[in-house]
């Protein structure tokens, strides 16, 4: 059949554009923006009245953003086919989006910002449903389309909860997984379903748009396993933080939490679900919530297409892409062959930085202190003080000795108060340890008051440009030699690469396993199994929910997939495309540390006019006079008592860090600014010294380890 009838009017079928257990999905030709839902003979006389239902209340006119039926479609005999409605074109599943592996090949270009825009307007799309008086009932991933530029669309609108005259033409079916509690283990043919069903089903979608694909109630339990719909029967959503303890069980490693954002959004996922069903915030308080969590998005410092939630301490992208090697949104702007670098003038201005010197302490603080001749107070105090215990042991030696010639029966009491009293004189020398803590006292004295100075005069942020160029120095001195050792691993790893891209492309929801179903396709998500490169025993094994059996299922699916693959030892564009990222990488970064060590220079040469006249400048410190004076007339006690004066510890000291610049182990995190190769397809750098790291076995399975091994000794798990 490739004709069929709308009102008086007959129009060819175009090409297929969709199928699935209903029907066939039709471009219709002549009919510019519409397709034809045809269904199967079997169910056409079960569909007939609700679709007839659909087009006489005229809902496809109340929104361009669900598919409704609009027009009945009938064969040349009049016999109902199924219905037109407006074509959906150019869109992909929403699970194409929130899954990490999936969008960056579908939506290259999306950042977090983007996934948040589509969050909303799944809100959108939601909430114009329930304006035209229907209820989803099977809101499900499947059922949304999301565009390029983010906007959504809802398809299989027929089968959508809907009244007419008095009539309800209820949704039959439903997703386990986007079922909520109070349905699981009830006919959902006999269910009439309620705003409040649809809104939980629309919490768990927008839940796994921000959370990366995770499902909310995926997560790690304390008793036995649990299936995704016991899970969801029992209400033990894995990510609370208000029920933690009723629900007993956590989120899946590494997944995002929900402190990391605003409480405006932590609270709407606590109570969307929580126990009281009619707190799940519908869909205009959604819109609400995500227009508010898109405009305080922040932005990272070093990867520009990183915007994570505000809550976050630090960027919430970097530290799960140090971790795992995988970069949920790598910047792809950036690649670019012509970053123009100017090696020579970096060199000339290295020449400089290195020729540098700052003043010493000692030479800052080099003007003469004068102090009264003799002993400081103090130090007349403390040897009153023996004096007096000298005088006091010579009177109780006398005592004894009186003691002795008139009361001799009690002998050996004299004798003790002569030894109390000889102890006592033997111990005359004032000591020397409460001088040297008055010393250490007055040193660090000097030193708070050279620190305040220095802070005055805006000199400790340059003490600190000082030391941090010399980090910068380094890491510009090694960068070509990194890149090399970065392009040999590329090589090295081409093979492993092409395997782990070949099974990419095999994802898990798209499998056909027997016993793992949509619930169980999503718990594996939720922990990071997506393809069939992400399948090992030892991962599979650790996800709820899969014993032994279930694990066998998909490593046999995986090396089903794996006996497919042939290496292409010739080199093709990918590696051309994975060099330019990689060499575009590094010349960003040198061209950002020459700026960076060329800003530093300018920094230098302006404050040296400054540093030259510090010794001049101190005189005018009475604070920092006052403690060279105190710490010389200790320095003079300490003479006068014979003890060696210690050497001073003051020093020039930088400030807190104060600019934007890699610490002075840059060398070691520039590596971690390259592509870990999750985007094209390799390994993850050592979290050590920053080297590219290589697949290797050990007694316990697969794992990273350095390339520099035996010298660095950094490991990951696989």
């Amino acid at each position: 059949m490739r004709e069929i009838v709308v009102g008086t009017s007959r129009f060819q079928l175009g090409e297929k554009i969709g199928g699935g257990g209903e029907g066939e999905v039709f471009v219709v030709t002549g009919r510019a923006g519409q397709a034809v839902k045809i269904y199967g003979a079997a169910i056409r006389a079960a569909r007939e009245s609700k679709v007839r239902a659909m087009v006489h209340g005229g809902l496809a006119a109340k929104t361009d953003l669900v598919a409704y039926p609009g027009e009945v479609a009938t064969d040349v005999n009049g016999q109902f086919l199924g219905f037109l409605m407006r074509l959906v074109s150019g869109y992909r599943p929403l699970h194409e989006l929130y899954s990490p592996k999936s969008r960056q090949h579908h939506f290259p270009k999306a950042d977090y910002r983007f996934v948040v825009r589509a969050a909303l307007n799944v809100a959108r799309a939601v909430g114009k449903v329930h304006q035209t008086g229907c209820v989803i009932g099977d809101l499900n991933h499947s059922g949304v389309l999301v565009a390029q530029d983010a906007t959504v669309a809802l398809i299989d609108a027929d089968s959508f909860q809907f009244n007419l005259n008095g009539k309800t033409y209820p949704c039959l079916v439903g997703v386990e997984d986007f079922t909520p509690p109070e349905l699981h283990g009830i006919n959902l043919g006999t269910v009439t379903r309620t705003l409040q069903h649809d809104n939980f089903g629309l919490a768990v979608a927008i839940f796994h748009l921000l959370f990366m694909g995770r499902h909310p109630y995926a997560g790690v339990y304390k008793g036995p396993d649990l299936s995704m719909g016991a899970s969801i029967a029992q209400n033990r959503f894995a990510f609370s933080v208000l029920r933690r303890s009723e629900t007993q069980t956590s989120p899946p490693p590494g997944a995002l939490t929900l402190d990391l954002f605003p409480s405006s959004v932590s609270s709407a996922f606590e109570r969307a679900f929580g126990l009281n069903t009619s707190s799940r915030p519908n869909a205009a308080e959604w819109v609400d919530v995500l227009t508010k969590l898109e405009g305080a998005l922040s932005r990272c410092g070093k990867v520009k297409s990183h915007f994570y939630p505000v809550n976050a301490k630090g960027c919430a992208w970097c530290s799960r892409a140090a971790r795992s090697g995988f970069d949920m949104f790598p910047d792809l702007s950036s690649v670019s062959p012509n970053i123009l670098t100017d090696v020579s003038g970096t060199e000339e201005a290295i020449r400089e930085i290195l020729a540098f010197r700052f003043p010493t302490a000692s030479e800052v603080l080099s003007l003469s202190v004068s102090v009264p001749p003799g002993p400081s107070a103090a130090l007349r105090k403390a040897k009153n003080a023996k004096r007096g215990q000298a005088l006091k042991a010579l009177l109780m030696i006398a005592g004894a000795a009186a003691g002795l010639t008139f009361a001799t029966p009690v002998w050996f009491l004299w004798f003790g108060l002569a030894g109390w009293g000889v102890t006592i004189l033997h111990d005359r020398k004032v000591s020397k340890g409460a001088f040297l803590s008055r010393f250490e006292a007055a040193d660090g004295r000097v030193q708070d008051e050279l620190d305040a100075f220095m802070r005055r005069g805006n000199l400790t942020e340059v003490i600190q440009v000082r030391a941090d160029l010399d980090g910068e120095i380094e890491a510009y001195k090694r960068i070509d030699e990194d890149l090399a050792l970065e392009l040999r691993n590329l090589k090295s790893t081409r093979e492993a690469r092409q395997r782990s891209a070949f099974l990419d492309q095999f994802q898990v929801r798209r499998a056909s396993i027997p016993g793992i179903g949509p619930a169980k396709t999503a718990t594996l998500i939720s922990f990071g199994i997506e393809t069939a490169a992400d399948v090992n025993w030892s991962a599979v094994r650790a996800v709820p929910g899969f014993g032994d059996v279930m694990t066998q299922k998909l490593v046999n699916w995986r090396k089903t997939h794996d006996a497919m693959f042939r290496y292409n030892p010739a080199p093709n564009a990918q590696d051309i495309t994975d060099e330019r990222v990689l060499r575009s990488k590094y010349a960003g970064m040198k061209a950002k540390l020459e700026a960076s060590i060329r800003s530093g220079l300018t920094t230098l040469r302006t404050a040296k006019p400054r540093l030259d006249a510090l010794a001049s400048c101190v005189r005018g410190e009475s604070a920092l006079i006052q403690a060279l004076e105190e710490r010389t007339r200790v320095e003079q006690d300490l003479r006068l008592l014979g003890v060696r004066v210690p050497s001073s510890t003051v020093r020039l000291r930088a400030a807190v860090r104060s600019r934007s610049v890699p610490p002075p182990a840059f060398r070691s995190t520039i590596a971690s600014q390259v592509p870990a190769f999750g985007a094209v397809g390799g390994s993850p750098n050592c979290p050590t010294c920053g080297a590219p790291m290589h697949r290797r076995s050990g007694r316990y399975g697969q794992f990273w380890g350095c390339s520099r091994y035996p010298s660095c000794r950094g490991t990951r798990n696989t």
